[in-house]
């Protein structure tokens, strides 16, 4: 027995100083005199559980608190039972020295892996000269895991239990892990690269050391399968196990994260506050968004977690900001000076505005974001700008409410005249151009966000040609010097506009049709049914209606048949964008035209009719 022992222990010691030289020669050959002996199974079993053990005894003397608060011991040291903890003045120097002790516990553990992945390289390798029975599968043949897999199981399920009891047992352990733990995901994640990196290397030594015969023989043999810390499989993520020992460090590190986050909003927003925050008191708020983000940049997956949280905090934002908002009936007035509900929600939008650009800019300056992070956060701002819109849309509803009541006075006023006009413009075009200056001069200029602001007045700009253009179109009668008066409105009109947007030019679309469209007063029907502009520019709708104004009146524009108002016959078409719907619509009023012609027994049409029916037929089919 004694002699059995003897040879365990030599057989343990050859190995354990001869794997750390990393020579494959000189392990396969040590392996093959244990293969000989028929004792390489135990050997390489008890060579690493040995590892196992030494590891084990390093987790412990890394996390020994009496060891990391030795040197406050030495100055005042507790009485019988009292738990070793430091100073205050030495809270320091203990988390220096548990870092340090940390840096050195991953150095211990990768160069265990290192020579333990050296062995099962050897053993996946080698093979029994005469038998030819690879080594590796005489250690596995029991259905038992490959040794390297056993012992990263055996040493993520130590650091799992030897980290929980030590902390269990120290709250100033406890402390350190939660308040630094990206320093100590740092550790683990530089271990991981390690160990991958190690693997990696481990084919280019065996490919340039030794030149025996039995290395020729080693580099003869097939390729074996990449090691654990290449590849994870379905059942098993060695990565993963290795973090598993700090998971509920992460869960107290992201909590305290999230207050971090809430405390300064929650600071900034008291209840019964009615003012969102100064600007400094902001700034606060961005540095701690950023600071979160920055510290968690470890890893990718804490940049996530973190990214959530901060996607929360900006949500907070904006629910508090929305409560501060004014929904009163003042808060959309557009007849008097802003009110202090207006200029409250104005606040409210600036104060979001500037939430929204900082932390765009923290996530831009971000190096190596992940995406799904990114996402997460650009998700969250896409909601406070969506807030802004909201909070400003009272106003928008008033003042497009506003500008199309001024449009549907030019009704009021007479066209009907064959004079050249002794104004300008009309009274209308002068009272609209009025209030779109005062609107943006007394409520939006008050807003910073002035690409904000001129995406939705660009589109009241917009809203507000489109009802020009088609009130214009159903002016009737419309003589000559009305026509002439009426175009110059349309030149006006792009003055009424231009506060509304960065260039007038820039509203597309509607910009054309407002230039297409004025010539055409001049023109003779048939020019216009022959306008390039028809269909591209100005749809067909418009033109057929403008086209009933050079009719006799009894030929009734389709608002006209159906005893409407115009107020609610362009109600009517924004309720009907469809044109084959328009369409329709006149093409009833043409019908009905032709039936009234035909109960008088008249014995001609009107001259505009037949161009009318022609220019719809055209409309129609290039509906189908």
């Amino acid at each position: 027995i004694a002699s059995s022992a003897s040879s365990s222990f030599f057989s343990i010691l050859l190995i354990q100083r001869i794997v750390p030289k990393e020579n494959p020669t000189q392990v396969g050959t040590a392996l093959q005199v244990f293969h000989n002996l028929g004792t390489l199974k135990d050997t390489i079993a008890n060579v690493v559980d040995g590892y196992c053990t030494v590891l084990e005894e390093n987790i412990k003397n890394a996390l020994d608190i009496k060891v990391l608060t030795q040197p406050s011991q030495s100055i005042t040291r507790g009485g019988p039972g009292r738990a070793a903890m430091p100073t205050p003045g030495n809270t320091a120097a203990f988390r220096a020295a548990l870092w340090t002790n940390m840096e050195k516990l991953m150095d211990q553990i990768c160069a265990a892996c290192g020579q333990v992945q050296h062995l099962q390289k050897v053993l996946t390798k080698k093979r029994d000269p005469v038998s030819h029975v690879c080594f590796i599968e005489e250690i596995v043949k029991d259905h038992q895991s490959d040794i390297l897999y056993k012992f990263w199981t055996a040493v993520t399920q130590t650091l799992s239990s030897q980290f929980q009891s030590a902390t269990d047992s120290s709250m100033f352990l406890k402390q350190a892990f939660e308040g630094e733990y990206p320093k100590l995901l740092r550790l683990y994640n530089d271990l991981w690269k390690r160990l991958q990196q190690y693997s990696q290397n481990i084919q280019r030594n065996f490919n340039t050391s030794g030149t025996t015969d039995l290395f020729a023989e080693l580099q003869q043999m097939e390729e074996d399968t990449q090691d654990i810390f290449m590849q994870k499989t379905q059942d098993y993520d060695p990565e993963k196990a290795l973090k598993d020992s700090l998971q509920q460090y992460e869960a107290a590190y992201l909590s305290k994260s999230l207050s971090r986050l809430f405390d300064p909003i929650n600071l900034v927003f008291p209840p019964g506050g009615r003012n969102p925050p100064s600007s400094d008191e902001l700034d606060s708020i961005i540095k701690t968004i950023a600071s979160e983000l920055n510290v968690a940049a470890v890893d990718p997956d804490l940049s996530l977690a973190v990214a959530k949280n901060v996607a929360k905090t900006i949500q907070l934002y904006s629910v508090k900001s929305e409560q501060l908002l004014s929904t009163q009936g003042d808060a959309s007035q557009v007849i008097g000076p802003l009110t202090e509900g207006q200029r409250r929600n104005v606040a409210v939008v600036n104060s979001l505005y500037k939430l929204h650009q900082s932390v765009l800019k923290v996530i831009t300056n971000q190096s190596s974001f992940p995406a799904t992070a990114e996402q997460t956060v650009t998700t969250a701002l896409k909601a406070v700008h969506d807030l802004m819109g909201s909070a400003v849309q009272p106003l928008l509803n008033s003042v497009g409410d506003s500008v199309e009541a001024i449009i549907i006075t030019m009704h009021q006023e007479d066209f009907s005249g064959s004079g050249k006009p002794d104004v300008p413009c009309s009274l209308y075009m002068k009272e609209l151009q009025g209030f779109i200056a005062r609107v943006m001069s007394d409520y939006f200029r008050h807003f910073e966000c002035f690409d904000f602001v001129f995406d939705n007045t660009e589109a009241m700009a917009q809203r507000a040609i489109e009802l020009f253009i088609r009130n214009a179109s159903l002016i009737r009668p419309l003589g000559e010097g009305g026509k002439m008066r009426l175009a110059a409105d349309f030149a006006q009109m792009e003055l009424a506009v231009a506060p509304l947007c960065r260039r007038v030019s820039d509203l597309g679309k509607s910009y054309r049709q407002l230039r297409s469209f004025r010539p055409l007063l001049f023109q003779t029907s048939e020019h216009i049914a022959s306008s390039p502009a028809l269909g591209e520019v100005i749809p067909f709708s418009i033109i057929l209606q403008f086209l009933f104004t050079r009719a006799p009146p009894e030929l009734k524009s389709p608002f006209q048949r159906a005893e409407w108002s115009i107020a609610r016959y362009s109600q009517w078409l924004d309720d009907h964008p469809s044109e084959k719907d328009r369409l329709a619509l006149i093409r009833g009023a043409l019908e009905a035209y032709v039936q009234s012609v035909r109960t008088r027994e008249g014995k001609e049409f009107a001259p505009v009719y037949p161009i009318m029916v022609q220019l719809l037929q055209k409309a129609m089919s290039t509906l189908q």
